[in-house]
């Protein structure tokens, strides 16, 4: 690790006594395992969507490439960005951040399929990247089964099929992963960089320049981390300026996320619907029930992650991430969506079964996977709405 990265406080170091730093030429072989593993329980999940689908006699591909916000990205990569605020909720393709359409666009123009096909094509790719990063933060701070479990559980997240989907949270999770994973090893105009591509990819974005700044201003003074520090929050702060230069109004960006009724409210609304669903209603809807657990669950984790003493780039991340999500007051049921970058919270569950014994890991996953399987293919078979 270099002397740069040391300086981050708590941030955890291999033991001198592990094994010696991987050559550059396996790294790949390095992270086989956790790759492998990720697609298993993705082809798990793939095949219990294939299954339900055809009993219902409804098709795959519609699902993963062209539905919800997949069709907002399409009509971005096709047409553009709209040119004025407008006043119908919902109709605003501004609400969607630029890298991903950009991306569908070139890999369209340079591929012989379709901008969905190309689309789905960049999530699946992008989700190789993210369990990677997410292995090789794991991997850095614990060592290598621990790196294969982060990986594994990240990709068994009771929403993970979006995963595979025409959505962005592949691309930022990549992102975010690989920027943090630059910020532990003391990369830090890799970890610059890459913030900036997440702050391009989605709103929060935020969450990953924060943890790279912060770490930034904390590390010793040098060129390359005060640089990191000023050009981390570009990517976001970019796309707010570009958009109020857009609609001519300094709160553009606001303006529109107001028009689609999503508005930080400190987290009033996110503890009254949860007492909605958990006490007043007889009947909740069972995907509601499972976004409202995930967020209880995601909020103890960062507990046990700020007393497991996680490195602080992580826990800025993850912390920032909780409170955008628990804070806000837009729509409910896609907040474990939301949730889905934030991989460090699995960071205590991977600890705890690298330690376990065989058996017990096996049914921990073997269970994870199925609830990952039912809860994701229930999500866009049954849920009447977006993921």
């Amino acid at each position: 690790m270099s002397s740069t990265a040391a300086d981050i406080p708590a941030t955890r170091r291999r033991p001198t006594t592990s094994a010696p730093p991987v050559a550059r030429a396996h790294v790949l072989r390095h992270a086989a395992p956790a790759l492998l593993a990720y697609l298993a329980v993705r082809a798990t999940v793939l095949l219990v969507l294939a299954l339900w689908a055809h009993g219902q006699h409804h098709g795959v591909w519609p699902i993963l490439a062209t539905q919800w916000d997949a069709e907002w990205y399409l009509g971005i990569a096709d047409h553009g960005y709209t040119h004025a605020l407008g006043i119908a909720y919902d109709a605003n393709n501004l609400a969607f951040f630029p890298l991903y359409p950009l991306l569908i666009k070139t890999v369209a123009a340079f591929t012989p399929g379709s901008a969905a096909t190309a689309g789905l094509a960049i999530a699946v790719v992008a989700s190789l990247a993210a369990a990677w990063g997410v292995f090789a933060v794991g991997d850095h701070l614990h060592g290598r089964r621990t790196g294969i479990l982060l990986a594994v559980l990240w990709a068994a997240f009771p929403v993970g099929l979006v995963q595979w989907m025409g959505y962005t949270e592949s691309l930022f999770t990549a992102c975010a992963a690989w920027s943090l994973y630059a910020v532990l090893t003391g990369r830090w105009l890799c970890a610059a960089t890459l913030a900036v591509l997440a702050g391009l990819t989605r709103p929060s974005g935020v969450a990953v320049a924060a943890a790279v700044t912060v770490a930034a201003l904390l590390a010793r003074r040098s060129p390359r981390a005060l640089a990191a520090a000023v050009l981390a929050p570009l990517g976001w702060c970019g796309y707010f300026g570009w958009v109020g230069l857009r609609l001519g109004r300094w709160d553009g960006y606001f303006a529109v996320q107001r028009l689609w009724h999503n508005e930080w409210n400190g987290g009033s609304q996110t503890l009254r619907r949860m007492r909605d669903l958990l006490v007043s209603d007889a009947r909740p809807h069972l995907f509601l029930v499972m976004v409202t657990m995930t967020l209880l669950a995601c909020s103890v984790l960062y507990g046990l992650s700020v007393a497991d003493r996680q490195p602080l780039p992580l826990l800025v991340f993850s912390g920032v991430l909780l409170l955008i999500v628990l804070g806000s007051g837009g729509v409910y049921f896609p907040r474990a969506r939301f949730l889905l970058p934030a991989f460090p919270l699995l960071l205590p569950v991977a600890l705890h079964l690298a330690r376990a014994s065989r058996r017990h890991r096996a049914l921990v996953l073997a269970a994870a996977v199925a609830v990952s399987a039912y809860v994701s293919c229930y999500m866009v078979m049954v849920w009447p709405s977006a993921p």
